[in-house]
């Protein structure tokens, strides 16, 4: 059953997002008032190094007021390649330039509310070039080894459902 967006409006906008009103015609031909956020692209990187270890940040979130390890994360300037913004943001979080990227996946982690969708890279190839220009974003990045992901995720020390599948989808990958 598909849902019909005959027409929305903004009813909120900032440099960050744009909260809407829709109005969606349901499949009985029922209306329904439905608030979505539009937002911008999210790059998200990390690197594997050759002992299968993952670059991760561990940070705290206000919002959720919850610690948690993630992946360095951005959201994708206009004009700009996702792949490009990816490697940024790892850059400047980590201080790790990465080497050629490689999409992993890509998600959405809200559909239901929002149209973000979280682009999702990762690397073999990483350059240490200095202390992190973001520092504040993490209280400290370190070297995970990827077999202890699946554990972590379960108990709940990745909160962040785009990271979770982005490891999980590494972990697969180079050691399934």
């Amino acid at each position: 059953m598909q849902w019909t967006n005959s027409s929305e409006h903004t009813v909120y906008e900032n440099p960050w997002f744009r909260v809407n009103l829709a109005d969606v015609v349901l499949p009985d031909g029922r209306h329904l008032d439905h608030y979505l956020i539009r937002l911008r692209a999210v790059a998200v990187a990390t690197a594997v190094n050759e002992a299968n270890e993952v670059l991760m940040l561990w940070r705290h979130r206000f919002i959720t007021d919850s610690w948690g390890w993630e992946l360095a994360a951005g959201v994708v300037e206009d004009g700009e390649e996702t792949a490009a913004a990816a490697a940024r943001e790892m850059e400047e979080e980590t201080g790790w330039r990465p080497g050629p990227l490689r999409h992993l996946l890509t998600v959405e982690p809200s559909n239901g509310l929002s149209d973000a969708r979280h682009h999702l890279y990762w690397t073999d190839e990483a350059t240490r070039v200095g202390h992190p220009q973001d520092d504040f974003e993490s209280s400290r990045r370190e070297w995970v080894p990827l077999k202890l992901v699946p554990d972590m995720i379960a108990r709940g020390e990745v909160p962040a459902a785009n990271m979770a599948a982005g490891l999980l989808m590494l972990h697969h990958m180079r050691l399934g």
